[in-house]
């Protein structure tokens, strides 16, 4: 299992508590999680599952990508960039 946690940013538009999740890669993992927030999907990736380009993902504090795999005990925390003026 690996812990997965999301910005207060996302949080503030939907419902996505921290969680424990199975998988052995990121998208793995965030599969598993919209799985039970099905919305939080567009959140973070767009209509070709490719992460969108305001999110970035961390594993244990290390930028990382879809693709990376996951070992027993990673934390993966998804931050959604904020902009504006």
């Amino acid at each position: 299992m690996v812990r997965v946690a999301f910005t207060p940013n996302l949080r503030r538009h939907l419902p996505c508590p921290t969680v424990e999740a199975t998988g052995r890669t990121v998208a793995e993992a965030l599969n598993a999680v919209y799985s039970d927030q099905t919305r939080l999907r567009s959140y973070v990736l767009d209509d070709q599952s490719h992460l969108r380009r305001h999110v970035v993902i961390y594993i244990n504090n290390q930028k990382t990508g879809l693709e990376s795999s996951l070992a027993e005990g990673d934390e993966l925390y998804v931050m959604q960039a904020l902009s504006g003026g």
